[in-house]
């Protein structure tokens, strides 16, 4: 899937919110080794870096497009091209930080332990990803598929969302940590602009369905959904939107 880092990042603060949220409640003082697992156009690294800045920190992700700009903006950190759904180190690590990276990838009963496996003992790995798919913002996505031509193309695309609820994550985790925390925070956004709930999901879980169409059927399927998307959410007597979003984090120790 090709990304766009400047859309993604339009929406910068409150999309590093929960990183921040999440980076907080891991307790390690001194960690030799970090891992920024789906860095995405590192926007956190620096978070990591500041936080641990004696650390060997390591980007990882699958997008070309995402990874140059994180080189770009975190010149002295290591960003690395993987497929976090087949990452074999070969090395344990202190810290493995996700975040909003794992709800992309299908098969979490096998991924989440595979990820847990890479972590040293002592360590900690913490991943925050959104479980807003069933509001209005994700879900009108799935009318307009059914409503239009593209149908046939696209409703492939819709695959199962991968996030499972708490107690998924729990009984697959428990077993294997020490100490393991799962909570949800569902964050009232504030966004700016002409209907930013649209352009917020522009830059994550709209591109998948954006990314396979030609004109005109793609600005068809995007005017479509901008125009469900303003009904759901209208502005405020401010000119302002509130879009809730819902995130679960959790965070395991070893």
């Amino acid at each position: 899937m090709v990304w766009n880092p400047q859309q993604y990042l339009a929406f910068a603060a409150p999309r590093l919110q929960p990183a921040i949220d999440l980076l907080a409640r891991i307790s390690l003082d001194a960690p030799q080794s970090v891992i920024d697992l789906g860095c995405g156009p590192g926007n956190v690294t620096p978070l990591l870096r500041n936080r641990w800045p004696e650390a060997e920190i390591l980007g990882l992700d699958n997008s070309d497009e995402m990874l140059a700009r994180a080189r770009e903006s975190v010149p002295d950190v290591t960003f690395d091209k993987v497929d976090v759904s087949n990452w074999a180190p070969g090395r344990q690590f202190d810290v493995i930080y996700s975040n909003a990276a794992l709800q992309w990838i299908e098969g979490h009963e096998d991924l989440f332990p595979h990820i847990a496996a890479q972590v040293a003992p002592g360590g900690a790995l913490a991943i925050q990803i959104p479980r807003n798919f069933e509001a209005p913002s994700h879900s009108l996505m799935l009318d307009v598929i059914r409503n239009g031509p593209w149908r046939a193309l696209l409703e492939p695309v819709w695959v199962a969302v991968p996030t499972q609820p708490p107690p998924f994550y729990y009984r697959l985790l428990e077993p294997l940590a020490r100490d393991l925390q799962i909570w949800e925070t569902e964050y009232i956004q504030v966004l700016e602009g002409e209907n930013p709930v649209a352009e917020y999901t522009k830059g994550t879980w709209l591109t998948r369905f954006l990314n396979p169409l030609d004109e005109p059927w793609r600005s068809e399927f995007e005017a479509q959904y901008r125009e469900r998307i303003v009904a759901a959410y209208p502005p405020e007597a401010n000119g302002k939107t509130l879009f809730p979003f819902r995130r679960q984090f959790i965070l395991a120790s070893f």
